[in-house]
């Protein structure tokens, strides 16, 4: 039986029509890409006899009532915004996964003593804004005002940005959930790693997620012509952070579970016969706890610095955002474990190396993570892949979970 599968591997195809760069799925929170993909999103959920709303933040949500008025809510959720040219599944299977559980649910006229919300969040990537998971941060009363003055790369704050895509980003604080209002939260993503395929198991238990630090570095050198000035004599801010970026590999390959990754580089004035005067480039720090993360910045720290002073350049760091390990719920990991064993498949509980939407709405309630296989362990990469035999499990491990859900346990952990 593959329907269910069948049905979400279509929708999640049709769904990546909305991107900002033809031949190439980018869509960027608050972009005309996002505009659309809510829109279609929030066709679907009325389709689905879901009431649909969008919050002060963008964020679609669709309502599936419970047997009583105004019950408290699972939360299902994840994030319709992408990285540049990426894949399909990354964000999007979380959230029309839990479209397809819906419409089953409905199909077969089940309610519960708890409504379903379907949540769309559009900002978990963080690649417009200097910070992040402005949907998820939102609901669990965590976000940061301060993030609205945060500029885009064409000097749009996002501010301006909520306004142009028809929000009201004074409203933001009026977002928070009450605890009672919310029985739970529930993840459902692609592994974005080798360990399911490798162990030929087609979904996985999250039992927590690493502790992660973003920053912006700006190197400061001075240019100038690239025939006069000797090499002894320069103060070359690109070739300073190029050794910067080996020693932050060098730092994280020497630790246990550390990793370290600059993914973005602008160098100016980017001129082919002219010594780079400035650079400035990001820096995404993770590991399984906090203590490691932060050991794993000071010694990159101090590296940085001696680089700077050797090479006479300024290096200034900027903590971006920032997010500690999580733990993910004692009660959702033992429950997704029975509906996985359920299937006939043996549970596999895991980490997640990547930051989730789910812990940023930990704090406000109990929250888990289903993990999809995925090929190659590729994600954030057209590459991306699943099969529509492990889309099918995800629908039916999840279903599974709701009609065995016990909202007492949850509020007990």
């Amino acid at each position: 039986m593959t329907s269910l599968g069948q049905r979400l591997m279509d929708r999640l195809d049709a769904f990546a029509r909305h991107t900002d760069e033809p031949g190439k799925l980018t869509r960027l929170y608050l972009s005309p890409a996002h505009k659309t993909a809510a829109n279609e999103l929030a066709g679907w959920m009325k389709d689905a006899g879901l009431s649909v709303s969008m919050d002060a933040v963008a964020t679609v949500t669709g309502r599936y009532e419970g047997t009583t008025p105004n019950a408290p809510a699972l939360l299902i959720g994840s994030h319709i915004d992408s990285v540049r040219d990426a894949g399909r599944y990354d964000g999007p299977l979380g959230v029309l996964s839990g479209l397809s559980v819906i419409e089953e649910l409905a199909r077969t006229g089940e309610r519960f003593p708890f409504a379903i919300e379907l949540l769309a969040f559009g900002d978990e990537e963080g690649v417009r804004f200097p910070e992040t998971f402005s949907g998820s941060r939102a609901i669990a009363g965590r976000f940061n005002k301060a993030a609205l003055d945060g500029s885009d790369a064409d000097g749009v704050t996002m501010r301006q940005a909520l306004r142009a895509f028809g929000c009201d980003p004074d409203a933001i604080g009026s977002l928070p959930r009450k605890r009672e209002s919310v029985v739970g939260y529930l993840e459902a993503h692609i592994e974005q790693g080798p360990i399911l395929e490798a162990e030929n198991i087609a979904v996985g238990v999250v039992s927590a997620i690493n502790a992660v630090k973003r920053f912006t570095l700006e190197v400061t050198g001075e240019a100038g012509h690239a025939g006069t000035v000797p090499m002894a004599m320069r103060r070359d801010a690109f070739a300073a952070s190029a050794e910067m970026m080996l020693a932050i590999e060098s730092a994280a390959l020497s630790m246990t579970d550390v990793v370290a990754t600059v993914g973005r580089a602008s160098v100016a004035p980017g001129a082919v016969n002219v010594i780079p005067g400035s650079v400035t480039f990001t820096l995404d720090v993770r590991a399984p706890t906090g203590e490691a993360r932060d050991l794993a910045f000071a010694t990159i720290e101090k590296s940085i610095a001696d680089i700077a002073k050797r090479r006479g350049v300024r290096a200034t760091i900027v903590l971006n955002t920032q997010s500690n390990a999580t733990a993910m719920s004692d009660a959702i990991v033992r429950g997704l474990m029975a509906s996985i064993e359920r299937q006939g498949i043996s549970p596999r509980v895991l980490q997640s190396g990547a930051g989730h939407d789910a812990m940023e709405v930990a704090p406000l309630c109990p929250a888990g993570m289903l993990f999809v296989r995925c090929k190659g362990g590729i994600s954030h990469n057209p590459a991306e892949s699943i099969t529509v035999e492990d889309a099918e499990i995800c629908v039916r491990v999840m279903l599974d979970f709701i009609r065995n859900l016990d909202p007492a346990s949850l509020r007990a952990s």
